[in-house]
């Protein structure tokens, strides 16, 4: 497919996992993709590397400024940079729910905010956030994350309301449990890794852990052209954990 050819693309947390899977979708259907991450040191041509924490507001907007500047223009925005947190509402200290709301709405908030002027300018604009489950369904151990991520599913509502009359689609894709890098290390730090791989894989109905290229798929669905007619849509990528209710195997 060639559905990007001609646009412009910039991917936050570009540089591993759904970001990095994203990335490659994406220039491989057509399109010029600059990736920002805290540490872009692996990523290759023909993506382009750029530094910046989405904490720091002046970070974020030289490296949308660059990137707009480097490519000659943005037409889509991936906000995929986002970190994780386990525990009960008591497990986590203010301190972590002060960084955790910070990379992954405030994030958004900074990224979007300096995008919004070349966006606004480009005649096919489209951002995706990358949302999750955790927005939709209550989850054990994920009070902080949860929290977080179904921020961003409200925020991608209204920023869908807020940018439709000026050309600019929103939506966000909620991925189930994504076999990444970041969910591997949880698993190595379990007691018993095999059985809480086994565990996660049991809650999707599919049997087993979505992957980052699905995720990336679905990303790329939200933000292609083709896609013009949809807007403030949360689109679900794990595994029928939202809609799917089903027997024990068995009965």
């Amino acid at each position: 497919m060639t559905d990007f050819a001609g646009l412009k693309a910039l991917v936050t947390g570009g540089a591993s996992g759904i970001g990095r899977a994203t990335a490659d979708l994406l220039a491989a259907r057509g399109a010029e993709v600059a990736v920002l991450d805290l540490d872009p040191g692996g990523v290759a041509k023909p993506l382009r590397a750029y530094a910046a924490d989405v904490r720091d507001d002046a970070s974020v907007r030289e490296a949308v400024a660059s990137v707009a500047a480097g490519l000659g223009g943005l037409d889509v925005l991936v906000n995929n940079a986002g970190i994780g947190a386990q525990g009960t509402v008591e497990d986590n200290d203010d301190a972590q729910w002060h960084t955790v709301l910070d990379v992954n709405v405030l994030g958004i908030v900074r990224t979007t905010r300096a995008a919004l002027p070349h966006l606004r300018a480009s005649a096919r604009a489209a951002i995706v956030n990358t949302c999750s489950i955790a927005a939709t369904a209550g989850l054990p151990q994920r009070a902080l994350y949860s929290a977080s991520k179904g921020a961003v599913l409200s925020l991608t509502l209204a920023m869908a309301a807020d940018h439709v009359r000026e050309g600019v689609r929103v939506n966000c894709v909620n991925p189930g449990t994504v076999d990444t890098p970041w969910v591997s290390r949880l698993l190595d730090a379990a007691p018993d890794p095999a059985a809480e791989r086994a565990a996660l894989q049991a809650r999707q109905p599919t049997g087993r852990l979505v992957t980052a290229d699905e995720v990336a798929a679905a990303i790329a669905y939200l933000a292609s052209p083709l896609s013009g007619a949809t807007t403030g849509t949360a689109l679900a990528v794990d595994g029928g954990m939202q809609g799917l209710r089903l027997r024990p195997v068995g009965r």
